[in-house]
């Protein structure tokens, strides 16, 4: 039977909707809508990145970092800014904000807290003002859960304990203090000497919403993430758990952001499940946190990671040292835990870079190296680059936090990510 031209026409924009409904649906992460930025001149890699390379030991992976000393440096959402920059920069700052998307990175990190009025902030516990701001000298002090009180005291320090506008009032800080310092002043010291106070002069803090409007400003993508906090005062304020997540999504809503720029991450599942049922288009690129403690190194089955998978969950992010490993012959290798996630069909997000000192290699380093204890295979800073590589090429990462992300955006740009 023959058909019309104009039948024909209709059957072909027919088949032509419905396969670009179905690219849609079939979107798993992010876009590449920023692809065509190439060579952007808003980004300041700084000398790290080179020096780090220098470092390294001669061979091929060297050669390819070294050829793109001069750029195309493009930004990237395999970048992104763990709470900014806060190697140098206050964590969850304006100032640290605006570093983080000057080298690169993709995407932002506001970790969302909240305050005694319901106002949903950027710190990374609801309770380490003590630490990160100058609380303790200002005379917010006296509301804290446990206030400074003098040598060996051991403040607590909430934003559910303060308002929004008292927040507001406060300054960012590195995260730091000197428990045994006789003054308040002297108890907001103790910055580690492998980061600095040299860019502590201004500490902006942002509330969600404020870090939303500067993240559109910067051009760059957010990813929220809903801190836990204390049951009682999160009953009492927003009415169970469920609605506090949900606010966090209505302030992105409310904010007009594009759900596809947005990885809204949680360690709690519950939180997870919550957006996956109730906010699928955000629940979508939700991010499913995992904490890992060596000293009880139990992991999730590859069932139990298939079963994340039929449960709606399409990323998983544990942190760096589940998904690496050493061979006797010093060779950095994924992990079988890397493994299994991917065979369980889970896209990677990990954290987090540049967060430990690894001038001494990773045998001094710390948690984020624990998987070479020896430091077998990373002898020095410099070979944070071997790591980073057989993350994005063998484990296949998505995407890797850094507290510095030039050095991440830096290897992006080179390698085409």
């Amino acid at each position: 039977m023959r058909m019309s031209s104009t039948l024909l026409l209709t059957l072909a924009v027919a088949v032509l909707s419905a396969s670009l409904a179905h690219a849609g649906d079939d979107h798993r992460y992010g876009d590449n809508r920023h692809a065509d930025k190439k060579n952007d001149p808003s980004i300041q890699l700084g000398p790290r990145p080179a020096y780090l390379i220098e470092g390294m030991e001669e061979g091929k992976l060297k050669e390819r970092l070294k050829s793109c000393e001069n750029g195309p440096f493009y930004r990237s959402d395999f970048s992104i800014a763990h709470r900014g920059a806060p190697l140098q920069f206050p964590e969850h700052t304006r100032e640290s904000y605006e570093a983080g998307a000057k080298m690169g990175a993709g995407i932002v990190e506001c970790d969302v807290s909240f305050t005694s009025d319901g106002e949903l902030v950027c710190r990374h516990s609801e309770c380490d003002l003590h630490t990160t701001t100058n609380i303790v000298n200002t005379p917010l002090n006296a509301k804290c859960s446990v206030p400074w009180s003098g040598a060996g005291s051991s403040p607590k320090c909430c934003t559910s304990d303060i308002t929004s506008a008292e927040y507001k009032t406060l300054m960012g800080k590195m995260d730091a203090s000197v428990p045994s310092a006789s003054t308040p002043a002297g108890y907001l010291g103790g910055t580690a000497n492998w980061r600095t106070d040299l860019y502590t002069g201004r500490g902006t803090l942002l509330t969600l919403r404020e870090s939303i409007r500067l993240n559109k400003e910067l051009g760059v993508k957010h990813t929220p993430e809903l801190k836990s906090g204390n049951p009682d005062r999160i009953k009492a304020i927003f009415g169970s758990q469920a609605a506090y997540a949900q606010k966090m999504i209505d302030i992105l809503k409310d904010e007009g952001v594009d759900p596809r720029d947005v990885w809204a991450q949680s360690f709690d599942p519950a939180d997870i499940a919550y957006w996956i049922r109730n906010e699928p288009k955000f629940g979508r690129q939700a991010v499913y946190l995992e904490d890992f403690d060596f000293a009880k190194p139990a992991r999730k089955t590859l069932e139990e990671l298939k079963q994340l998978r039929r449960d709606g969950v399409r990323i998983f992010a544990p942190p760096i040292p589940t998904l690496l490993a050493v061979t006797d012959a010093g060779e950095i290798v994924p992990s079988q835990y890397a493994k299994d996630i991917r065979a369980a069909g889970l896209d990677i997000i990990t954290w987090s870079f540049e967060r430990a000192d690894l001038r001494a290699g990773a045998a001094k380093a710390g948690y984020y190296y624990g998987f070479d204890p020896t430091g077998k295979a990373l002898k020095k800073d410099s070979d944070m680059y071997k790591a980073l590589h057989v993350l994005a090429r063998d484990v296949k990462i998505i995407g890797l936090f850094s507290d510095w992300p030039a050095t991440v955006s830096y290897y992006a740009s080179c390698m085409g990510y």
